[in-house]
C-alpha cells in the first residue's frame, strides 16, 4: 500500500488552507449586506445635524413675523406609512410655517429606522425640528441622534417667541444624569433677551410621567416661572390628543398624538395671544 509521505501531506494541507480561505472570501463577499451595516452604527452618509441648519432657516424667515402657524407632530416610532400620510396632509395644508417633532423619532433606536424616518420627514415643504424621544436613546439612539439632528437641548427664536425644546427623558440615565437641565434653563432664561418677549417649552416627556425626573417636577416648574412671559407646553410620549392643567395653576400642557392615532395639533401664535386645532388625517 503506498502511503503519503511528509511532503506530499504538507502540500495536500497547504492546498487545504488555501481553499478555505479562498471559500471565507466568496462567502463574506457574498454576504456583504450582511456584515456591512451594524444597526446601531452610528455613521451617517447624507444630512446630518439637521437642527442647526433648520433652525437657521426658521429665525432666517420668521424673525419679524406677526404670526405663527405650528404644526406640533410626535411619536411616529414604526409607523412609517401612517408617518407619510401625516407628512402629506401638512404639505396640502399650504398654511403652516414649520414643524415640530417631539420625539420618538424611532421604535428602537436603530439606524435604518434613524433613515427611514429622516426620508420621509425630508419630503415636508417646510422647515422642522425634532427632538430626541425616550425610545430614540435605545442602543447608540441618542448617538446617532446628536449625530443628525444635534443638542438634546435646543432652543431658536421665531416672531419674538423663543422655542425653548427639553430632553426630559430622565430614566435613559436612571435618573443619574441633569434631566431636566436646569442649567440650560437658566442660560436661555437671559439669552438674546433683547429678541423674545414670550416662550413656549416643547418636550417629549412630560412632568409626572413615566420618563420624566418626578423628583424635580415641583422644582422645575417654579423654575420655569422665571422665563419671559410663558404661554404654555407641549409634549409627546403619552400618544393622546390632550390639553392638561398639569400643575392646576393655569399653565396649559398639550399633548401631542401619536402617528398611528392619525391625529397632529396645529398651534397660532398671534401678538395677542394663540390659538390651537386638532387634526384628525
Amino acid at each position: 500500500m503506498k502511503t503519503e509521505s511528509n511532503n506530499d501531506i504538507n502540500k495536500r494541507s497547504k492546498q487545504t488552507i488555501l481553499f478555505l480561505c479562498m471559500a471565507m472570501i466568496c462567502l463574506l463577499t457574498a454576504c456583504n449586506d450582511v456584515f456591512d451595516v451594524h444597526p446601531y452604527d452610528v455613521n451617517y452618509k447624507g444630512e446630518t445635524h439637521h437642527n442647526k441648519q433648520a433652525i437657521a432657516e426658521i429665525e432666517q424667515r420668521f424673525a419679524s413675523r406677526d404670526s405663527l402657524r405650528i404644526a406640533f407632530i410626535s411619536d411616529t416610532h414604526g409607523w412609517y406609512t401612517n408617518t407619510k400620510a401625516e407628512i402629506d396632509d401638512i404639505n396640502k395644508r399650504n398654511d403652516i410655517d414649520f414643524v415640530v417633532h417631539c420625539g420618538d423619532l424611532t421604535d428602537t433606536g436603530t439606524k435604518k429606522e434613524y433613515e427611514r424616518t429622516r426620508k420621509i420627514l425630508q419630503k415636508l415643504d417646510v422647515p422642522y425640528v425634532a427632538l430626541i424621544g425616550n425610545h430614540d436613546f435605545l442602543g447608540t439612539g441618542d448617538q446617532s441622534y446628536q449625530v443628525l439632528y444635534g443638542s438634546l437641548d435646543f432652543s431658536f427664536i421665531a416672531g419674538r417667541v423663543k422655542f425653548l425644546c427639553l430632553n426630559t427623558n430622565a430614566t435613559e440615565y436612571d435618573y443619574m444624569a441633569a434631566v431636566p437641565n436646569f442649567d440650560y434653563i437658566e442660560q436661555e432664561i437671559t439669552a438674546r433677551a433683547d429678541e423674545f418677549d414670550r416662550t413656549v417649552i416643547i418636550m417629549h416627556a412630560p412632568p409626572y410621567s413615566d420618563q420624566f425626573n418626578n423628583n424635580v417636577a415641583k422644582a422645575f416648574r417654579r423654575y420655569i416661572d422665571f422665563l419671559p412671559h410663558l404661554m404654555f407646553c407641549v409634549y409627546g410620549h403619552n400618544h393622546n390628543s390632550v390639553v392638561n392643567n398639569i400643575y392646576s395653576d393655569g399653565l396649559l400642557f398639550y399633548g401631542i398624538d401619536c402617528s398611528d392615532h392619525r391625529i397632529y395639533r396645529i398651534i397660532t401664535i398671534r401678538k395677542e395671544g394663540y390659538d390651537e386645532e386638532e387634526v384628525h388625517f
